[in-house]
């Protein structure tokens, strides 16, 4: 078997295991256990077997709902492999949107691990029909199988869909995203090219795999380089450093409320004593970094930060900033890399240089729809054109610089003014650690601008020296009229600051 003749999960897991079949694929931290490719190779027929005698089928949907694990990402893989569709439950949903997903997703079977057993035999009570728990060891699970299993031959082509994943759901019920093993690959290789990973690569991972960015980035991009994953169950901010030094990793993939917090509670004297000479370099996806944050981070820890930007409707990345000696832009999460970026107007004709535009994207990493919702994949598509809901301009050198969703504009007095605007000029306060900014009701210009923020430890900065500080840099017109200071911003599962949600809590 030829590298360009692999199309699925599976393939690359057989290519892997024929080409170094004693090279670690997946360390655990936590427990030490290492799992080489033939381990790997071997345990995804078993998980095969155990599928078919509980009368799964090809094409069938299989959940889990277990913490960043061995046997979380193992029983991800084997399922795909299987060519069952995986489902990956978030497990900070909550219980009526979980139970949602469950009942829409025609599952039958959930996997849980022993700390959330519980809460799946909750959600599987609210569903229509009998869903089976299987109650898991997180760590030992696969590797206790049974050996004695028959081999399963089943053909799997490119197309068949391998993923279903639900999006967050913030402004209505969860979408359920169906991904093929074409999508998943693509979404891996282009994590490959961007990144330059080859096989002496080795990813921390400390991104949950229910969410696309730690799946794809941190999961498919070592499976298609043939290179290894540090899979941490959580992030820390005391034990980052420590694995980056004791694993010898040569990347991470965070985001940007992991980078604040890196930069919040960073201790100078530990941090020195650690050897981090091969850490090539960090990438920064899910929400957009702050230039000043961006900037700190660099200069703080002297290693390169890439910003990205990615969908769950691409299979993770569609832009990147370039490794040196490319040039890395500030503000910017890149160039296209895999796929075709444009940025359209509301016509869909494609806009000139510099001119603000909604971030169209083409390319074998696209989803073909969202499951048992034509309405709405019908609504996200211009011909072959997925329509991102993101706005944004392309520069000169075909760099994307994001101005923030369509959904989130702030009309103030009839003009357009993008969220992130503002929060890229709070972000240069020195106090401030994170910043949102977002539209309240205004009886005079329909919309005004106000703002979420948290302060270093020990800041003593008031409302309105924040206000000043913006005026200072974007004007009177665009600056908050009013900042509310919060212990914590409201993240969704995947780390990114959800603006909506500051107005509850004020």
């Amino acid at each position: 078997m030829e590298e360009q003749d692999l199309k699925t999960v599976k393939d690359y897991i057989q290519f892997s295991n024929q080409k170094n079949p004693e090279k670690s694929f997946i360390i655990c931290p936590q427990t030490k256990i290492e799992i080489t490719n033939n381990a790997l190779h071997t345990n995804v027929k078993k998980i095969h077997y155990l599928l078919r005698s509980k009368k799964q089928k090809k094409g069938s949907v299989i959940c889990t709902l277990i913490e960043n694990s061995l046997s979380s990402v193992q029983l991800m893989l084997g399922i795909m492999s299987a060519g069952l569709i995986h489902t990956p439950l978030n497990l900070i949903a909550g219980e009526d949107q979980l139970s949602y997903i469950v009942d829409h997703s025609d599952t039958n079977i959930i996997f849980a691990s022993e700390s959330h057993y519980q809460l799946a035999i909750k959600i599987s009570l609210n569903c229509n029909r009998e869903i089976e728990i299987i109650k898991i060891n997180k760590d030992t699970y696969v590797e206790n199988l049974d050996n004695n299993f028959e081999e399963e031959e089943e053909n799997i082509e490119e197309n068949d869909p391998a993923l279903l994943m639900y999006t967050s759901g913030t402004t209505g019920k969860p979408k359920g995203v169906i991904l093929s093993h074409k999508n998943i690959i693509s979404g891996g290789h282009n994590v490959r090219i961007s990144h330059e990973l080859n096989h002496l690569d080795k990813a921390l991972c400390v991104l949950p795999l229910f969410h696309i960015n730690g799946l794809i980035v941190t999961v498919l991009g070592p499976l298609v380089s043939q290179s290894s994953v540090v899979l941490c169950e959580r992030f820390s901010v005391t034990n980052f450093w420590i694995f980056l030094s004791q694993f010898k990793c040569t990347w991470f993939s965070v985001v940007p409320t992991i980078i604040s917090a890196l930069l919040n509670k960073y201790v100078e004297d530990e941090f020195k004593k650690l050897d981090l000479t091969n850490v090539r370099f960090g990438r920064s996806a899910s929400s957009a970094l702050a230039p000043e944050t961006h900037k700190k981070f660099e200069e703080k820890f002297n290693i390169i930060m890439i910003e990205t930007m990615g969908l769950t409707e691409t299979c993770a990345p569609i832009l990147s900033n370039p490794l040196p000696p490319g040039k890395i832009k500030h503000g910017s999460p890149g160039l296209a890399y895999g796929n075709e970026v444009k940025i359209l107007d509301s016509n869909f004709k494609e806009v000139e240089i510099n001119t603000i535009g909604q971030i169209c994207v083409k390319g074998m990493n696209v989803m073909k729809e969202y499951y048992k919702n034509q309405e709405e994949t019908k609504k996200s598509f211009h011909k072959d054109w997925l329509l991102t809901g993101d706005l944004g301009l392309m520069d000169e050198d075909q760099y994307v610089f994001v101005r923030g969703r369509i959904k989130e504009l702030i009309i103030k007095g009839g003009e357009n003014i993008s969220p992130r605007e503002i929060d890229d000029v709070l972000y240069q306060h020195k106090d401030i650690v994170e910043a949102a900014a977002f539209a309240m009701p205004c009886e005079h210009y329909g919309e005004k601008i106000e703002a979420g923020v948290v302060l270093k430890e020990g800041s003593s900065i008031t409302s309105d020296q924040v206000v000043e500080h913006c005026k200072t840099l974007i004007g009177e017109f665009k600056s908050p009229s009013k900042i509310h200071f919060l212990n914590e911003l409201p993240k969704g599962p995947s780390g990114k600051i959800q603006r909506f949600k500051i107005k509850n809590l004020i």
